[in-house]
């Protein structure tokens, strides 16, 4: 009975050399043999020693047989205790894995889904905004690359801005133009004091517009020295056909690319300015502002001048080439007004406008703007009362 409850505390404590069995089935001698067994026990030594004083051979081997089963149920309550957690661990590392995986999986579903309806949505704004027939097969075409692109590569990053650019572009979008000569002719005249004859060049403009119904051929370009009006002459001009303004400022501008746009296969391009200020005005047909058309200038990277003559040309402005769009462009609706401090234009540049000189105010034409004009504007702009104001 002792040995096979020794034998079974081997067992359960992994520990059952063949060699030690054999020896102790070899033992005769009983008081020996609880020595033996009870030095090969794992156990407190304080239980050791009471074993050792023991001199009562039965007694000696009653309380082995209970340190014995003590020690067995011990190791067998740690098993099942360690089993149980095991258990427990493997039931909440399969349930941490199913969930990663299950949050894995939908993320993927949630990001095919977002992708399919983005290019759904890429789509259906390519077929709503009413481009040209080729230039609208183009980009699907580029859709239907793009939707074969991973998401998160810089291919489809460049192709997903170039879609959104061309969409973004009014190709059809126009604004409803004021034709009436009377109301240009009033705006024009609350606007800005004097300047008769540029007046009436600009009202004889306007009026042979409102007879054919479409931007004239030439160009006007409103020259003279800084401070005379030129600029809000111009936006005076919009108001009075009920265009919406466009200005851009050409002065320091040395890069063709500022014009026509930077070829796709350079990081970060974009399309150029003239482009651009079209697509923030949101219609294709604005009144647009050049802006000092005299300080552009060129160098290495190109001619802007060069580019600009595409840009006024009639004959040409119809089929207007950006090389990010890489598609002609219908500049013809667009009405350009330029304005400059001298004549020192490219020839080819300058054969395409109209200029109308502008020149600078005498002192009585000075006093006479000051108080019609500006002084009233900045009481109201101020928020005075004229009764306050003593010059």
């Amino acid at each position: 009975m002792l040995l096979s409850a020794f034998e079974r505390y081997l067992k359960l404590m992994q520990k059952s050399p063949k060699e030690l069995l054999e020896v102790i089935r070899e033992i005769t001698d009983l008081s020996l043999l609880t020595d033996v067994i009870s030095s090969h026990i794992q156990t407190k030594l304080n239980k050791k020693i009471e074993l050792l004083l023991e001199s009562d051979v039965k007694e000696r081997i009653a309380k082995l047989l209970v340190l014995l089963e003590s020690e067995v149920e011990l190791i067998d309550l740690e098993k099942a205790i360690r089993n149980r957690v095991k258990v427990q661990m493997d039931k909440n590392q399969r349930e941490y894995y199913l969930n990663e995986q299950a949050k894995a999986i939908q993320k993927e579903l949630e990001e095919i889904d977002d992708t399919k309806s983005d290019f759904g949505q890429l789509e259906s704004k390519i077929k709503a905004c009413k481009m040209p027939k080729l230039i609208e097969k183009k980009c699907l075409n580029e859709l239907d690359k793009l939707k074969k692109m991973p998401p998160m590569s810089s291919e489809a990053t460049v192709l997903r801005n170039y879609i959104e650019n061309m969409v973004d572009y009014p190709w059809s979008i126009s604004s409803k133009t004021n034709h009436d000569i009377q109301s240009a002719k009033d705006i024009l005249i609350a606007s800005h004091y004097g300047l008769k004859s540029v007046k009436k060049r600009i009202i004889e403009y306007l009026a042979v517009q409102e007879r054919t119904q479409k931007p004239t051929g030439s160009i006007l370009c409103l020259v003279g020295p800084p401070g005379v009006g030129k600029t809000s002459i111009g936006k005076s001009i919009a108001k009075a056909v009920d265009r919406k303004y466009i200005r851009m400022a050409l002065g320091g501008v040395r890069d063709e690319a500022e014009i026509r746009g930077h070829r796709r296969t350079y990081i970060g391009a974009m399309p150029g300015k003239i482009v651009q200020n079209i697509t923030k005005a949101k219609v294709n047909n604005p009144l647009f502002l050049l802006d000092e058309i005299d300080k552009m200038g060129m160098d290495h990277r190109g001619d802007p001048a060069s580019a600009m003559l595409e840009v006024l040309d009639p004959e040409q402005n119809h089929t207007f080439n950006d090389h990010y769009m890489e598609v002609d462009i219908d500049l013809s609706q667009v009405m350009f007004i330029a304005t400059a401090n001298t004549l020192d234009i490219p020839g080819p540049l300058l054969d395409r406008m109209e200029i109308i000189r502008i020149p600078g105010y005498t002192e009585s034409e000075k006093l006479a703007v000051a108080k019609k004009y500006l002084l009233p504007r900045n009481i109201s702009r101020n928020g005075l009362k004229r009764s306050e104001i003593n010059i």
